[in-house]
């Protein structure tokens, strides 16, 4: 699978509006609400985007006629076959009327071309782990899932110690269970659960 190795931008100027097209690599609803909000601006008359993470997507039209502005964005990034990634295109109205035709293409161009200007990379399999420890290698657990990029999606303190759910590139799983075992003397485990890759629920902004 393919995704976007950084943030990506363009901007048109279509028929005396203004078009300005955001990508991004997303992995989780988290980030696509993150991503929204850093691009769209509250004052330009539509905020148009569209995501696709895991095979799941969700478009939004905001305001413009259906289908001709959130569907055209994900058509973009379908048509690519990209996964974990999000596009927002902003409109600030010129004052002349597109019609559906004319915003399709420019919803879709403006962000076919921010797709076209990023530099893919491979989206790596993510693998999901239960990670047991004692409190007193709690700073240090925290610490190697920095460093190894985990995400943690549930943490608990139980009669036992600590215990976490993380998610992680599969290609890390090995390295960060080795490094565990060497800084807690064993007393740490890392367990995989299953394999999975980013997932996300839909979004609200707008």
């Amino acid at each position: 699978m393919k995704t976007l190795a950084a943030p990506s931008r363009y901007e048109a100027l279509i028929r005396k509006s203004r078009f300005v097209a955001h990508a991004a690599p997303v992995r989780t609803q988290a980030d696509t609400l993150a991503f929204f909000e850093s691009v769209a601006d509250p004052g330009a008359t539509h905020n148009c985007w569209a995501w696709r993470v895991d095979h799941l997507y969700r478009s939004n039209d905001d305001g413009e006629p259906g289908g001709s502005a959130g569907r055209p964005i994900l058509a973009a990034i379908e048509g690519r076959e990209l996964q974990g990634v999000m596009v927002v295109v902003t409109r600030w109205f010129g004052g002349i009327k597109l019609g559906v035709g004319g915003l399709i293409r420019a919803y879709g161009g403006c962000a076919a071309k921010c797709l076209d200007r990023a530099e893919i990379t491979e989206l790596l399999p993510q693998v999901e782990c239960v990670l047991q420890a004692a409190f007193a290698l709690a700073s240090s657990v925290h610490q190697l899932l920095e460093q190894f990029g985990a995400e943690k999606l549930q943490e608990r303190y139980g009669a036992e110690g600590l215990e976490m759910i993380i998610r992680l590139d599969a290609v890390q799983q090995r390295s960060l269970a080795s490094a565990l075992a060497d800084a807690s003397s064993g007393r740490a485990t890392l367990t995989r659960l299953k394999p999975n890759s980013a997932t996300a629920g839909p979004p609200v902004p707008g």
